[in-house]
């Protein structure tokens, strides 16, 4: 009974889930459109998908997911991460994923926290250039890389950074 009315209320909010292998990523497409209209109604909605992608082969595995943020005003942010893109031809899987990442400015620091599970603390480059911050690692089976844009006016020279339990987190002091 509560299955039929979580689809329903899946159905009036314009979100259609095809669960066959070729729908996947359509159904990805179309939750990440419906879930910017829905905002903050967002966690009702169970949006876990799972599926083959075949054709890859066993070394290549896909991985993707999306955060939905509510900015100031009222604004939907949907940003997604993992290593399969939306490209003119179709899906690709890539063998470098986008680690999930959540960004803090606060009042004195800028902080950005990273998910890099499997990956050894020093396989980790961290790189400020001008206001860009790349992230890269190489763990035995998985590889990530995200440019953060940094929006406050930070020290470089402030910066620290700690990892632990595969959770990486870099602080800036601001200027």
């Amino acid at each position: 009974m509560v299955e039929k009315k979580k689809k329903k209320e899946r159905e009036e909010a314009g979100i259609h889930v095809d669960l066959g292998l070729g729908g996947i990523f359509k159904g990805l497409s179309g939750i990440i459109e419906s879930v910017s209209k829905l905002g903050s109604e967002f966690e009702d909605i169970d949006t876990t998908k799972t599926g083959e992608i075949k054709g890859l082969g066993d070394k290549i595995r896909g991985h993707y997911g999306f955060t939905v943020r509510t900015m100031g005003g009222g604004k939907v942010k949907v940003e997604p991460f993992g290593n399969i893109r939306k490209t003119e031809k179709g899906p690709v899987v890539e063998e470098v994923r986008e680690p999930m990442v959540d960004i803090f400015d606060e009042k004195d620091e800028f902080k950005v926290i990273a998910e890099l599970p499997g990956v050894a603390e020093d396989k980790i480059n961290v790189e400020l250039k001008d206001d860009t911050l790349t992230l890269s690692a190489e763990g035995k089976l998985r590889k990530y890389h995200k440019e953060i844009h940094i929006t406050a006016r930070i020290k470089p020279e402030s910066m620290t950074k700690s990892f632990k339990n595969g959770i990486l987190e870099v602080t800036f002091t601001k200027a």
